[in-house]
């Protein structure tokens, strides 16, 4: 799965330009705002919003944006989101799941549909793809966090389940339920953490051509592109050279 992986890489740095920046802040925002709203406004007590927390954090989300989406929620006058996964299909039959949060389901599901359609792709039932797919989390630190030994370590004393350690980092992988608590142990002993992400992990790839590359790619922008959206994951699989020309603009 090098080229999943290479394609979440080039996205995540992509993601890290001013361009994106606001639109990627706000949506952390709304997740703060939306997981205070539905426990307690402390981290410490609300597991929810200390993901979302530590998410922000990773993403170098300035505190005071965070104290301010945490205050929003106590206001009493916030719009009521409820969270929503869509399932569908990429063109050539990759699976696609999205995740959004929305005050409007019905401006949501037809705003995803339309991009499904104009893409050519399909959205199917909830359901219909999340088989191919486990819920994971997923911890990712910059190489000088520590030596591979270090991670590893420190990931076994936190719980989690997994660490592969590369020129360019390390991802250590755990159950979606100890994300939190497990991120929460790590940072205290490598500190703050590039990414804490819960993740849709394919479980069953489809290996895909350039062409058709280019065409799940274009659909993902599209889908990441709309403000209610806030994760897209796929299984399709490509070569690293084919996804590098892909991404190179």
């Amino acid at each position: 799965m090098a080229g999943h992986s290479q394609f979440k890489n080039i996205m995540h740095r992509k993601g890290r330009q001013d361009a994106a920046r606001s639109k990627a802040f706000a949506k952390l925002a709304r997740e703060i705002t939306v997981a205070a709203k539905g426990g307690t406004p402390d981290p410490d007590m609300n597991a929810r919003l200390r993901l979302a927390v530590q998410n922000a954090r990773a993403e170098n989300m300035p505190k005071d944006n965070i104290e301010r989406a945490i205050k929003k929620a106590l206001g009493g006058d916030t719009e009521s989101y409820e969270q929503i996964r869509y399932e569908g299909y990429a063109p050539g039959g990759v699976a696609v799941i999205v995740e959004a949060l929305t005050d409007n389901r019905n401006r949501t599901g037809g705003a995803i549909r339309a991009i499904f359609t104009k893409q050519g792709g399909n959205l199917g039932a909830t359901g219909s793809v999340a088989h191919m797919f486990n819920r994971v989390g997923e911890i990712t630190f910059n190489a000088d966090a520590g030596s591979p030994d270090t991670v590893l370590e420190a990931a076994i004393d936190a719980g989690a389940d997994d660490v592969s350690s590369d020129a360019d980092g390390h991802l250590v992988t755990t159950s979606f339920e100890q994300l939190g608590p497990v991120a929460a142990a790590l940072e205290a002993k490598l500190g703050a953490p590039e990414g804490v992400k819960a993740v849709w992990k394919p479980n069953l790839t489809t290996q895909v051509e350039e062409e058709r590359a280019a065409a799940i790619l274009k659909l993902i922008a599209a889908l990441e592109d709309d403000d209610d959206v806030q994760a897209v994951f796929s299984n399709f699989e490509v070569d690293e050279a084919t996804l590098a020309r892909l991404t190179a603009a």
